[in-house]
């Protein structure tokens, strides 16, 4: 568990697993309306996109694409999904295929199958706010840097 005392730490985060992507990586965002998820998202993007970049929650739209290296970010935030394969309709398996995709409740795609997916689970925790990091065998050792790099050791 990482703690995230403020804004500053959740975009510290956000930054912190961006330097650590790879094209393919899909990184699922859950927790409670109001938990930091695009408040991380923001870090991760301004990371790898442009560091004035203007990143707000794509909950009408479904999706944002932005122009970063080392691939695209599709940023998805899938709140209003009505069902889990309208996903494809915005481009869903393109995300997959050629970027890095952020997913805000990512709860709400039922049984698709993600490759190199790391969990990214926010919480409240007082002024503040928790964030639990979990990872298939593709996220160890990346997992282990991002905590290093989170707390400066």
């Amino acid at each position: 568990m990482i703690n995230l005392d403020s804004e500053k730490d959740t975009l510290a985060l956000g930054a912190a697993l961006a330097a650590h992507a790879q094209r393919g990586d899909v990184i699922a965002l859950t927790g409670p309306l109001g938990a930091g998820k695009t408040t991380l998202a923001r870090g991760f993007i301004q990371k790898l996109a442009d560091p004035y970049e203007e990143v707000v929650s794509p909950t009408f739209t479904l999706v944002q694409v932005y122009d970063a290296e080392p691939a695209p970010i599709w940023h998805f935030d899938l709140y209003r999904l009505k069902t889990a394969d309208d996903v494809l309709e915005v481009g869903f398996e393109e995300a997959l295929a050629t970027g890095i995709s952020l997913i805000e409740w990512p709860e709400r795609l039922g049984n698709f199958q993600l490759n190199a997916r790391l969990d990214v689970t926010l919480s409240s925790a007082g002024s503040g706010r928790h964030a639990v990091l979990s990872g298939g065998e593709a996220w160890v050792e990346r997992l282990a840097a991002v905590r290093r790099d989170v707390s400066g050791t």
